[in-house]
């Protein structure tokens, strides 16, 4: 049996403003939503039918990078350049960034991105596996995806 991610589930503490920042900011397309007051979701896609993420407004403070389960959410772009315009994207709408532009995942690796958060704080990367061969790496022997 093998198995691969199906989707990937956020609690949220406000669904308009995540739904906001997913959709508008980053492009995810919005699939379905629950609008009743106790049970409010959305599931957001990449152009098909199927869900790759969902919001759920059931969470009571900002994400905290100290409890387990989640460490970070990451996804892959076709190119750096097209990292570059997501990170403008993000800066023009006020994310905040754990690092100053495109950086290395290890020093000398090809593979790096940007490191940022949601608005509840949850830690999000956006990287590609080439292209990034002359960024820094923030830490020298850590992988910078693993401590932001």
């Amino acid at each position: 049996m093998t198995l691969r991610t199906g989707h990937t589930g956020l609690n949220v503490t406000d669904l308009d403003r995540s739904l906001a920042f997913y959709r508008d900011v980053l492009g995810f397309t919005l699939l379905a939503e629950g609008k009743e007051d106790d049970r409010r979701y959305a599931f957001l896609g990449t152009g098909g039918d199927q869900p790759v993420l969902t919001l759920w407004q059931q969470a009571h403070g900002p994400y905290d990078r100290g409890r387990a389960g989640l460490h970070h959410l990451a996804f892959t772009a076709e190119s750096v350049d097209r990292v570059r315009e997501y990170e403008t994207a993000l800066r023009a709408a006020g994310a905040q960034f754990a690092h100053e532009g495109v950086v290395a995942h290890r020093e000398g690796s090809a593979s790096g991105g940007i490191f940022f958060h949601d608005p509840d704080g949850t830690r999000l990367e956006i990287s590609v596996p080439h292209g990034a061969e002359t960024a820094t790496a923030p830490h020298a022997t850590a992988p910078t995806c693993g401590f932001f």
